[in-house]
């Protein structure tokens, strides 16, 4: 059995994404992974694909998302800080990563937030697979 996690931001566009290229990259055994936002967008940031392109991820087939298009019931569920009051989603655990949005700043500050986010998605697998989390 996998864990169904999910980020969660406004538009779905950069942190959220970010975060699903990760735990898909790096907890695939163990996670089921989404990502979806509470508003409509158009398109995931440029400079957000091109940074992950960097780690060897491929985001360029991403498209936002929004909360209907991900499961209705999860086990964990990832806000990235957007100060925002999420719709109730029936999970297991729940917590915020407190993450500053880059968008409109330069690439050294998308940079900046996808190694936290790296940092956030290690420490969560880690977690759970030492049972630090129940789920």
């Amino acid at each position: 059995m996998k864990y169904k996690v999910a980020f969660v931001c406004v538009h779905n566009s950069c942190r959220s994404q970010m975060a699903e290229g990760y735990l898909k990259k790096l907890g695939s055994d163990i996670f089921e992974v989404y990502s979806a936002g509470t508003e409509k967008y158009d398109k995931v940031k440029p400079l957000a694909v091109e940074v992950m392109e960097e780690e060897g991820i491929d985001m360029t087939s991403h498209k936002p998302k929004l909360l209907e298009d991900i499961p209705s019931e999860l086990d964990i569920l990832i806000t990235m800080g957007c100060n925002v009051v999420c719709p109730y989603i029936p999970n297991k655990h729940m917590e915020d990563w407190g993450l500053t949005d880059p968008s409109g700043g330069t690439i050294e500050e998308f940079r900046k937030t996808r190694d936290l986010i790296k940092d956030k998605v290690e420490d969560l697998i880690n977690r759970v697979k030492n049972r630090e989390i129940s789920l």
